[in-house]
């Protein structure tokens, strides 16, 4: 019974580590348009989020992935109740510097290891197309796969960088719907964001 335990907490561990990393991808993936101060509030922000997760639900906190782009946070992932789902939305409120909330958590029976597969793979694809692409500002943006729907979030350059994401999004062909939640670089909500931002470090 020590031995299963044990083995619990380190699959604990691993995870809990694994989370950390992504924090730091957060923190390291969008510098170029969010700058050093926005980038470590956002991997603040995600830790803080996994870790509310963490402590309500291990489902949860395994199950629900997190993006966070200057205080914005979009939430992916399934769960098999709605209530988790506002639980969820209820939790990343919680966390300081959090601005926005975008809840895209599926309440559905579907995935299994077969559809997580597609999804990782889908994953990949975009990722490789938009860093291959030279007229993308590629380190500006972060892609989630749910289910087969693919979700964007970052900060575009104009709306003919958006639209060409997009476009490349919708030549994968296990992408069945694209949805956008990125904003444009000279959109007024961040000046407001950065303003703030500066403030509090002051």
């Amino acid at each position: 019974m020590n031995i299963l335990i044990k083995n619990f907490l380190l699959l604990i561990s691993i995870i809990i580590l694994l989370n950390s990393c992504a924090a730091v991808n957060v923190t390291t993936s969008s510098v170029k348009e969010k700058g050093i101060k926005e980038a470590i509030s956002d991997g603040m922000i995600d830790a803080g989020i996994n870790k509310e997760f963490f402590n309500h639900n291990v489902n949860m906190f395994i199950n629900v992935e997190i993006e966070v782009v200057e205080g914005r946070v979009l939430l992916t992932g399934s769960v098999k109740q709605s209530k988790h789902r506002l639980d969820a939305v209820k939790l990343a409120w919680k966390v300081l510097g959090v601005r926005e909330v975008i809840n895209e958590i599926d309440v559905t029976q579907k995935g299994g290891i077969k559809q997580y597969l597609i999804d990782v793979k889908i994953k990949t694809q975009i990722r490789y197309k938009v860093i291959a692409d030279k007229e993308i500002s590629s380190i500006n943006y972060n892609f989630e796969v749910v289910n087969g729907i693919l979700y964007i979030i970052g900060i575009a350059e104009n709306k003919k960088e958006l639209k060409k994401i997009v476009k490349h999004a919708n030549t994968i062909g296990s992408v069945l719907k694209v949805v956008s939640h990125v904003i444009m670089k000279d959109d007024p909500r961040r000046k407001k964001y950065q303003r703030k931002l500066q403030e509090k470090k002051g």
